[in-house]
């Protein structure tokens, strides 16, 4: 079992910047392919970031050049850095854990990707 819990979503005016974190505890942490989707209003659950345990990264198109996804291991947590906030970028946000993933990144995108997830956290833009 793996528990997900993500933190720092919140209210952030548009054109600024937020961190989310989420902390994993339960299996080993080093062996995941984390990722990070949002649900916004009335859409479905969209893929953003993931990234391998050596580090490598694999970003949606949307948000690649704004959103910086990084982990570290030693803390067993998820860290997904998000610039150049607008409104479409309102949404709950969620991490994922896929564990003893040996694919590409590209192959964990979809939300049938991933074993574990979090509860969310709403991150809203006001413009």
């Amino acid at each position: 079992q793996v528990q997900l819990v993500e933190s720092g979503g919140g209210l952030v005016q548009a054109g600024g910047s937020l961190r989310l974190s989420c902390a994993a505890s339960g299996r080993s942490f080093n062996r995941h392919v984390m990722g990070w989707f949002r649900q916004g209003p009335g859409k479905d659950r969209e893929f953003l970031a993931a990234i391998n345990w050596t580090g490598t990264t694999y970003y949606a198109d949307s948000v690649k050049g704004r959103f910086t996804v990084s982990r570290d291991n030693a803390k067993n947590t998820l860290y997904l850095e998000m610039n150049s906030l607008n409104s479409e970028d309102t949404a709950v946000y969620y991490c994922a854990a896929k564990i003893n993933a040996f694919r590409g990144l590209a192959y964990y995108t979809g939300r049938g990707s991933y074993d574990y997830w979090g509860q969310g956290t709403q991150v809203t833009v006001s413009s």
